[in-house]
């Protein structure tokens, strides 16, 4: 098996990992932080807005089961990346539009697939794509937050329809 990784921001790290975990090849889904200017941050420094820090997915993948490009075009779909600094009412920097690559090809691949996506909406992409300095794993209790707790009011008000309308079930997974 040949395995890569890629970070991505989207807004609340719960909404993107629970997306993520669902797509055919993705070996695991990590919540954490990236893009910031402190050492291993914590969720409540990050929550001031005033670390730098994103909160992220590490996603990573079977290249020989998913592609890039596919991981990608789930990227543009699981979120609206046409808002600065917003995914519906969760707003700060933290809940920015990010693509974090590890290298050259990665950068690539990223900055074509953000103008093929352009396409799709009316209002520009303000997604950045920049080098990954560092991911920092977030707090326990964040990780696999969809599949732990499905009854609560984030999961059912957020990350269920989020779901629905990436074409996955969603039931969550055990």
């Amino acid at each position: 098996m040949n395995s890569d990784s890629i970070v991505l921001g989207g807004g609340c790290f719960w909404c993107i990992e629970a997306v993520f975990r669902r797509l055919p090849g993705v070996l695991r889904a990590d919540s954490g932080y990236a893009g910031g200017t402190i050492t291993d941050p914590s969720y409540e420094q990050v929550c001031t807005g005033g670390t730098g820090h994103a909160e992220v997915v590490r996603v990573v993948y079977d290249t020989d089961q998913v592609s890039l490009d596919a991981i990608l075009d789930l990227f543009w779909r699981a979120h609206d990346p046409t808002t600065p600094d917003r995914q519906g009412a969760d707003v700060g920097p933290q809940y920015r539009s990010a693509i974090f690559y590890r290298d050259d090809a990665q950068r690539s691949i990223a900055e074509a697939s953000r103008t093929e996506a352009q396409d799709r909406f009316s209002d520009p992409i303000v997604t950045e794509i920049t080098p990954l300095d560092t991911f920092y794993p977030a707090e326990e209790y964040h990780r696999d937050f969809y599949e732990n707790n499905p009854r609560h009011g984030y999961c059912r008000v957020v990350i269920e329809p989020k779901l629905r309308k990436a074409g996955f079930d969603s039931a969550p997974q055990r």
